[in-house]
């Protein structure tokens, strides 16, 4: 049995304080008041920054409001006060997008952490279900990577609801009746689109996901001490019927948790996109994991072909990946739709270096590193590509929600750190606590002698 060294459950619980304590100062000077915003602007336009300038424009002074007035130029009086309303909306526009910020970094890094238990869930029934000869020696560490996604998965959710109920529809515009009021398109979208069935819709995901996760850890554990393949048989079924409702709710879930902070914009691609993210990045937690583990002295039948094969896939599924991701941006770059195109649009204007270095962190640094088989067989090798791989689809969350909620004001600062270290010490509290429960070497699984003994 493993046990959980007291050096890596302090270290977690550092993390988490360390990310809390971070979050806290993150809510707590996120909310600026008109005149420091407007002061903000005025020295980004004093600097040369496009919303100060923008700002000082669009404010007259009340002097040349004052002459206007006494030429009686009732028309530029006019212009003004449209001017002082414009420059009003526009300040209070960027007080939201600074408020902003906190949840939305909150939120990027509550659903990188739990999309990786979900991609590796998915991965794990592909085994089964695919009766993989290799991988058994690796079922513990996926199902202990697996139990974070009822509380990872919980938590996503609470933070969206939040943002629309006790702060000020920080994420999702839609949630905000009067947008939805004066907007037709959103309102369009209401039957789908409105919070009751947002948050029905996202339980019925995590109870599918989280029963499938029980049964299948259960029936793991059984077979066991099993004196027959009965749990096994019984694996094989839900692993098939999980992964048809998988299919249908992850997708629904990119819509519903991702897609719709743009709702104005959609791509049929989407939620193939998100998997190809989710997938590349749970198949890299687990070398990532079953590395450290190896390095403790624990899974002593999981050898280099193990770690090629898993390696394989990391390569694999970040070529998928970029595929997905340029036929969403050619196409829609091609056809010039203007509906389609504004969201690539904001991405290149406020976000070049975040939109393209992914391309280089997913595509061409894990297509340079991984292409040779021998480097797949290299345990440092494997960790520090896979820790790039890890930071680049960070990004990829990143670049999906922070230019509809935050626009512009962007930055790497300390809610977006303390966040990660948040839901990091989590992730590890949560992902090693369960790996002590069940032995980390499945015992009477049928294709274990296959998995033990396997090479090229």
């Amino acid at each position: 049995m493993y046990t959980f060294s007291n050096r890596l459950k302090i270290f977690s619980i550092i993390l988490m304080v360390i990310g809390t304590v971070g979050v806290g100062i993150s809510f707590m000077t996120s909310h600026k008041s008109f005149k420091q915003v407007e002061q903000l602007l005025a020295e980004e336009a004093h600097h040369g920054g496009g919303h100060g300038e923008e700002a000082e424009h669009a404010a007259p002074s009340h002097g040349e409001q004052a002459t206007n007035n006494s030429h009686g130029e009732t028309a530029h009086a006019e212009a003004g006060e449209h001017h002082v309303d414009k420059h009003k909306e526009h300040v209070e526009h960027v007080m939201h997008q600074i408020a902003n910020r906190p949840w939305s970094a909150l939120y990027v890094a509550a659903f990188f952490f739990m999309m990786i238990a979900l991609g590796v869930l998915a991965f794990y029934a592909i085994q089964i279900a695919s009766q993989a000869g290799w991988s058994p020696v690796l079922f513990r560490v996926m199902e202990g990577i697996t139990a974070y996604l009822l509380p990872g998965a919980l938590i996503v959710l609470g933070i969206a609801v939040a943002s629309g109920t006790i702060g000020h529809y920080n994420l999702f515009i839609w949630m905000d009746p009067e947008v939805v009021e004066h907007d037709k398109l959103i309102k369009g979208k209401s039957g789908f689109l409105n919070l009751p069935w947002f948050v029905i819709r996202g339980l019925i995901f995590i109870a599918g996901w989280s029963i499938y996760r029980h049964f299948s850890r259960k029936f793991s554990i059984a077979q066991d001490t099993a004196d027959d393949n009965r749990n096994f048989k019984k694996s094989f079924r839900i692993a098939a019927g999980f992964l048809v409702f998988f299919i249908y709710t992850e997708s629904m879930m990119s819509w519903d948790w991702i897609m719709s902070v743009d709702p104005h914009w959609f791509s049929t691609l989407f939620g193939w996109y998100v998997f190809a993210s989710m997938f590349v990045s749970g198949i890299t937690v687990i070398a990532l994991i079953t590395i450290y583990l190896k390095s403790k002295g624990q899974l002593e039948f999981v050898n280099e072909n193990h770690l090629h094969d898993v390696a394989k896939y990391m390569f694999a599924f970040s070529i998928f990946w970029t595929y997905l991701w340029f036929s969403q941006f050619m196409l829609i770059w091609y056809s010039n739709i203007p509906e389609e195109v504004t969201y690539f649009v904001s991405r290149f204007n406020d976000y070049k270096l975040p939109f393209l270095g992914m391309v280089v962190l997913n595509f061409v640094f894990p297509i340079l590193m991984l292409m040779n088989a021998d480097y797949k067989r290299i345990p440092w090798f494997v960790v520090m590509t896979g820790l790039v791989i890890l930071f680049g689809h960070y990004i990829d969350i990143f670049n999906m929600i922070m230019p509809a909620t935050v626009g512009d004001r962007w930055f790497i600062g300390i809610p977006e750190i303390s966040s990660i270290l948040l839901f990091a010490g989590l992730f590890i509290f949560v992902v090693f606590t369960a790996l002590t429960k069940a032995p980390l070497l499945v015992k009477r699984y049928p294709f274990r002698k296959e998995s033990e003994e396997f090479h090229y």
